[in-house]
C-alpha cells in the first residue's frame, strides 16, 4: 500500500508498543539542545545574528570572487575550513529528516526554530552554489592547502586562497546533485506551512538539481579531483538517484519522482557475488542506499523494501545469514575505525525511524533497543564512563580534532592542552574495537569532529527526548569572561646611564572571536624628570630601532602629565592574525634615551611606568601590564600610567529564547528597572506556570497561574542575570533572560 507523502510524517511517531521499557539515563533534552548548538559553531561567511557562539566570527568573505560569485555561507566541514558540499548536503538532509519525522520533539524541547534556522542557513548557501540550471559549485577551499594551516576560520583568508571547484554539463556529478536536491527538498517540507515561498524556492532549486543530475551522468570527484582524497564517492551515484527521487516525491507528491525511485531502486549496490542489496555498510555522507530501503518501504509498503531494510537492520542487531556487525565488549556496534559513534548513530537513527511504524512487535523492539542502546553507550554507559559528546555528561572530550575551538596560538594538532572554547554537542570519532578512546587532539579517529557526525545523531537524540525527556538548560551557552587577547611581552635588551634597550613581541591572540588586525599601537611610558633635572629638553629624548619585523613606526614621545611621556610603537599596515608560525606576532626592539654626549646618569628608568614590569634578560621576556594596547585607537590591553589595567568586557552569552517562532512572542514578561512585579501576558497560548532560573539552570522559584494577566512579585529574589522559563499548557516551553535591578 502507497502512503501519501504527509502520512509518512504523521504516522512516524506510534506509541512504542510492544517495546522494552527504559529508564532515562541522561538528559536528551540537553544533548539535542547541545548538538544543534554545533552546527553554529561551523558557520562559514557573515554569521546571523541569532548565532549563539561568542567565540566566533565572520570568516572567508571572499569566498565565490574567483568565479565571479558570492558563495559565502555553508558549514564548515569538520575541525579544518573547506566547505565540502557532498557530505554538507547529506547533513542537511538528514538533520531535515529527523526534523519531519520528530517535529513534535524538536516544539516540545524549544529546538524546532533552531533547527530550521540552522538548516535555512545552509540551504541559502546551496542555492547560492546552484548559478545556473547545469552548475553547481560543489567545493570551497583546497582540501591540501587548508590542511596545512592549523588556526582558526577568522584567520583563513589572511593565510590562502579558496579556490571554488564546480560541476557542470561537461564534468557532471550526479551524486552530488543528486544529493543537493535531496537536502532542498528535504528541509523545503519544514518550511511548507510556515514559509510557502520559501518551501517553494527550495523545491524549484531541487528540481533543477535533479534533472541536472538525471540528465548528466557521473560521479562528481572526477569533476572534482581535490575532493577525491576527502569525500570520494564510492558507492557511485545510484543511490543519490533513488534518494534525491525519494525526497522529491515526498516534497512534492508528484508521482513521476516515485516512479523513477522505483525504476532505479535496482540499481543499487548489492553484496559481492549475490543479488541482496548491500547491508554489511550502514548510511553515511557516501552512501544513502539503506536510507532508501526505509523511505521506499515506508512510502509504498511493499515487501521487498521491507526485506532490503530488514535484512541491513538484523545484520546490525541480531545478524543475519550467520554474519553480524561486530560489538565492542562494552556493547558499541562498530563499522570501522574513524568515526565508531558516527556509523552506529546513523544506523540508530534509521532504525528509530523504521522500527516506529512497524507493526511487527518483535522486530519494533529489536530495533527500537538497539538504537537506544547505541545512543547510552554513546553519551556514557561504556566501559570508559565517560561521553564521546563535547560539553555534555561525565568525562566528555576536551581536546577535539577542531582547529577555532583551541583557541591557542601557534597552534597545532599534536597540542596537549584542553581547547580553550568547548566545542559543545559534537560527537567525536568514538572509541576503537576494544572501546579504547583516546582524547588526543591529533587522534581524528577517535576525536574527529564533523557536520556528518551530527547529522543522524541530532535526531536520534530528539526521538530519546520524545520518549525518555530531560530539560535543556534553562542558560545555554553558558555565560563567559574573555581572557586577554592582545598584549606585549617585553624584556631589557640592555641599559646604561644614557639609554633603555626593549626587546618587545606584540601579539594577536583574539579569541572571542580571533580576528586579524592591520591597525595596532602600544605604548611605552617613562619619566624623564631625571633628564629635566640634567637641565635637557623633553626633546633630547629619541625613539630608535636596529630591529624589527614588519611595518613598524616609531613616534617621538609625547607628554602625559608633567615629567612622564610615551613613546607610540605603531604597527598600523602590518596583518597580524592568530595561526601558525609567527602570523600573530611581531617582534620590536627599540632604543630610547640621549645621545652619547648627554650628562652621566642623565637616564634612569627605575621611575619609569613600563619599565618596572619587564622581563629581566633577552630570553626572559615577560607580558608587560603596563604597556598598553591599541586597535583603531581604542584600548584593548594594559594599564595607561597611573590607571587601572583594562579590562576585557565580559562576554555574557544571552540564554536562548526556545520554542518560538522567529519575530513571534508566545508570552510577554515585563519587568521594569527597579520594580518588583514581574508582569505576564499571554500571546495566543495558555500559560500554567513560570519558573525563575539562575545561570546554572537550577529554579529558584515556581510561579502557577490561574489567570492572565498576573503579576509575579520577585521582592525576595536578589538582583541579577535570570532565566525566565514558560510553561504552557499544551506541554511546549519557552525562556527568555531576565535582569533584576534593584
Amino acid at each position: 500500500m502507497k502512503l501519501p507523502a504527509k502520512a509518512l510524517w504523521s504516522l512516524a511517531v506510534l506509541a512504542i508498543a510492544g517495546t522494552s521499557v527504559f529508564a532515562a539515563e541522561y538528559n536528551y533534552g540537553e544533548v539535542l539542545q547541545k548538538s544543534l548548538f554545533f552546527y553554529e559553531c561551523q558557520q562559514s561567511g557573515p554569521l546571523p545574528e541569532w548565532n549563539r557562539v561568542a567565540w566566533r566570527g565572520p570568516s572567508c568573505l571572499n569566498d565565490g570572487k574567483d568565479v565571479g560569485l558570492d558563495l559565502t555561507g555553508g558549514w564548515f566541514d569538520a575541525g579544518d575550513h573547506v566547505k565540502f558540499n557532498f557530505p554538507m548536503s547529506y547533513s542537511v538532509t538528514m538533520l531535515a529528516w529527523g526534523g519531519n519525522v520528530y517535529a513534535d520533539a524538536y516544539k516540545k524541547s524549544g529546538q524546532y526554530e533552531i533547527l530550521k534556522n540552522n538548516l535555512r542557513f545552509v540551504t541559502d548557501y546551496l542555492m547560492k552554489c546552484h548559478s545556473d540550471d547545469n552548475v553547481f559549485w560543489g567545493q570551497v577551499g583546497n582540501g591540501g592547502l587548508d590542511h596545512a594551516f592549523w588556526g582558526p576560520a577568522e584567520s583563513v583568508e589572511s593565510y590562502m586562497e579558496r579556490p571554488a571547484y564546480k560541476i557542470d554539463a561537461s564534468k557532471p556529478g550526479s551524486d552530488l546533485a543528486g544529493e543537493a536536491a535531496a537536502a532542498l527538498a528535504s528541509t523545503s517540507l519544514l518550511f511548507k506551512e510556515s514559509d510557502p515561498e520559501y518551501a517553494e524556492k527550495l523545491i524549484t532549486h531541487a528540481k533543477s538539481l535533479y534533472a541536472f543530475a538525471d540528465k548528466y551522468r557521473g560521479k562528481y570527484p572526477e569533476a572534482i579531483p581535490d575532493a577525491q582524497g576527502y569525500y570520494n564517492s564510492h558507492s557511485g551515484y545510484w543511490d543519490e538517484i533513488v534518494w534525491g527521487a525519494c525526497w522529491l516525491y515526498l516534497a512534492t507528491e508528484d508521482e513521476t519522482y516515485l516512479q523513477k525511485a522505483i525504476k532505479d531502486y535496482d540499481s543499487l549496490k548489492t553484496e559481492p557475488q549475490i543479488q541482496d542489496k548491500s547491508y554489511k555498510w550502514t548510511i553515511a555522507w557516501d552512501d544513502k542506499g539503506y536510507g532508501c530501503y526505509v523511505l521506499m518501504a515506508q512510502i509504498t509498503g511493499e515487501e521487498r523494501y521491507h526485506k532490503d531494510a530488514q535484512r541491513w537492520l538484523d545484520y546490525w542487531t541480531v545478524g543475519y545469514n550467520s554474519e553480524k556487525i561486530k560489538y565492542t565488549p562494552g556493547g558499541l556496534a562498530w563499522l570501522d575505525q574513524w568515526g565508531s559513534c558516527r556509523y552506529a548513530a546513523n544506523t540508530s537513527f534509521v532504525a528509530m525511524v523504521y522500527s516506529d511504524k512497524l507493526d511487527n512487535a518483535e522486530l519494533k523492539k529489536r530495533y527500537h533497543d538497539f538504537a537506544v542502546s547505541q545512543a547510552n553507550y554513546i553519551l556514557g554507559d561504556n566501559p570508559n564512563k565517560r561521553s564521546m559528546v563535547v560539553g555534555f555528561g561525565v568525562n566528555p572530550p576536551v581536546r577535539p580534532h577542531h582547529r577555532t575551538c583551541e583557541g591557542q596560538y601557534p597552534g597545532d594538532a599534536g597540542d596537549t592542552i584542553a581547547s580553550i572554547h568547548t566545542l559543545y554537542g559534537a560527537l567525536v570519532g568514538g572509541p576503537g574495537n576494544d572501546d579504547t578512546y583516546k582524547d588526543e587532539r591529533n587522534n581524528y579517529f577517535n576525536n574527529e569532529v564533523a557536520t556528518d557526525y551530527n547529522a543522524a545523531f541530532t535526531g536520534l537524540m530528539a526521538r530519546m527526548y520524545q520518549e525518555f525527556g530531560g530539560e535543556p538548560l534553562a542558560t545555554f551557552p553558558p555565560p563567559t569572561k574573555k581572557l586577554a587577547e592582545f598584549w606585549v611581552e617585553t624584556s631589557g635588551n640592555s641599559g646604561g646611564s644614557r639609554y633603555s634597550e626593549i626587546r618587545s613581541v606584540v601579539k594577536n591572540m583574539s579569541k572571542y572571536p580571533a580576528r586579524s588586525v592591520s591597525t595596532l599601537k602600544f605604548r611605552y611610558y617613562v619619566d624623564i624628570s631625571e633628564v629635566l633635572s640634567a637641565g635637557l629638553e623633553p626633546s633630547a629624548v629619541t625613539v630608535s630601532t636596529n630591529y624589527t619585523q614588519g611595518k613598524v613606526k616609531l613616534n617621538q614621545i609625547k607628554q602625559v602629565e608633567g615629567s612622564v611621556y610615551y613613546a607610540e610603537i605603531d604597527l598600523t599596515g602590518e596583518d597580524l592574525y592568530p595561526g601558525t608560525h609567527n602570523s600573530f606576532m611581531r617582534e620590536i626592539q627599540f632604543k630610547i634615551g640621549l645621545s652619547d654626549n648627554a650628562p652621566e646618569g642623565a637616564w634612569n628608568p627605575a621611575n619609569d611606568w613600563s619599565f618596572n614590569s619587564m622581563g629581566s634578560g633577552y630570553d626572559k621576556i615577560a607580558q608587560n601590564d603596563h604597556i598598553p594596547v591599541y586597535i583603531d585607537d581604542e584600548q584593548v590591553f594594559g594599564a595607561e600610567y597611573n590607571k587601572e589595567p583594562f579590562d576585557p568586557t565580559p562576554v555574557i552569552s544571552c540564554p536562548q529564547i526556545s520554542g518560538q517562532r522567529s519575530g513571534v512572542a508566545r508570552a510577554s514578561l515585563s519587568l521594569s528597572k527597579g520594580s518588583t512585579q514581574l508582569f505576564v501576558r499571554e500571546n495566543g497560548n495558555r500559560i500554567s506556570q513560570v519558573e525563575l532560573c539562575n545561570l546554572s539552570g537550577r529554579v529558584i522559584g515556581r510561579y502557577a497561574l490561574s489567570t492572565l494577566p498576573a503579576r509575579i512579585d520577585l521582592a525576595p529574589v536578589p538582583s541579577g542575570l535570570y532565566v525566565a522559563r514558560v510553561r504552557y499548557t499544551d506541554g511546549s516551553v519557552s525562556q527568555q533572560p531576565l535582569t533584576i535591578q534593584r
